[in-house]
């Protein structure tokens, strides 16, 4: 295996990780912030005030966004069997 070739399995991992993962992170990352405004405006200092609906939100994006994460890491899976395929050869 040479470097090119490792160079392109990494960066088809990082694109995929980044694809299935992104959506549910920009959700946490913005339900997180939203709710760190209204802490700050209301002075509410509560720890799970801000964990119980970015879990909420986390899990609803992942039932909502399921099938397509099947099929990127269906694809991913099936592109990784195929790079051994040719280094075997």
């Amino acid at each position: 295996m040479e470097q090119s070739e490792v160079i392109v399995v990494l960066r088809d991992a990082v694109n995929t990780v980044l694809t299935v993962a992104g959506p549910m992170l920009i959700v946490a990352m913005v339900v997180g912030l939203v709710i760190s405004i209204f802490q700050a405006t209301t002075q509410i200092n509560d720890q799970t005030l801000s964990f119980v609906p970015k879990v909420v939100a986390v899990l609803l994006i992942l039932l909502l966004t399921a099938g397509f994460i099947l099929t990127k890491m269906s694809e991913f899976t099936l592109r990784m069997f195929g790079y051994v395929e040719t280094m075997i050869k």
